[in-house]
């Protein structure tokens, strides 16, 4: 069995999609927005590349300043990207959706004594009021999170904390769980640590790397790590 599981957060084990789409739904119709499942999937598309700039090491603050802004120019409207931010932080930092069996497969972990360590990308307060929120907070042992590191995920700078505070860490003894290729699982690679891909969706990988294992369920997830 795994001693140590890192946990990436969204889409992982919070069901931040929805929290998003209800967020950014929200504000669009708050701004006069006619058409706002247009407005939605151009937003989505400019915070993909926002996103994608992150993780390859840009200052996250500013680019996420910006992102209301340019989906919102792109219908014709004006408004303040960083208080539009702002309200939408605040709409975050109350999205306590989990996805459906997340706490059951964190029970069932921390039952058999594994140590469970948040290894996430985001902004600290949202993260850890939907943390305090949703209940799962209770299962961790620690919290690492980009806003506060100062780095994000794929960058292996982003792992250090983690291999300071739990030195015993090897490759043979801890994994880690995330949704996204590009930030969770090109990252635990590069730091040499086995992953589990996290794709319910049954999402094509086109890129040049495969993860260790690739999951659908949470139940194959506890599989892997109790079978280890």
């Amino acid at each position: 069995m795994y001693k140590y599981v890192i946990f990436d957060l969204d889409d992982t084990l919070f069901d931040f999609h929805r929290g998003e789409v209800e967020g950014v739904r929200k504000l669009m119709k708050q701004e006069g927005v006619q058409h706002v499942d247009q407005g939605l999937q151009i937003y989505l598309s400019i915070n993909k590349h926002v996103w994608e700039q992150i993780e390859l090491g840009e200052p996250s603050q500013k680019l996420l300043d910006t992102r209301f802004a340019l989906a919102f120019s792109k219908l014709g409207i004006t408004v303040d990207g960083k208080e539009l931010e702002l309200q939408y932080r605040e709409i975050l930092n109350h999205n306590f959706y989990t996805i459906n069996g997340a706490e059951q497969l964190l029970q069932d972990l921390k039952s058999v004594g594994t140590t469970l360590i948040v290894g996430t990308n985001g902004v600290k307060k949202t993260q850890l009021d939907r943390l305090d929120g949703s209940h799962l907070g209770q299962y961790f042992d620690d919290y690492f999170i980009s806003d506060d590191i100062g780095f994000t995920k794929p960058d292996k700078r982003f792992f250090r904390p983690i291999f300071k505070r739990y030195p015993t860490i090897t490759n043979k003894n801890t994994i880690m769980v995330g949704d996204n290729l590009n930030s969770d699982i090109l990252g635990a690679k590069r730091v040499g640590l086995k992953n589990i891909w996290f794709n319910p969706q049954r999402n094509i990988n086109s890129l040049d790397f495969k993860p260790t294992y690739e999951v659908q369920t949470y139940q194959q997830v506890e599989n892997i790590i109790k079978s280890n």
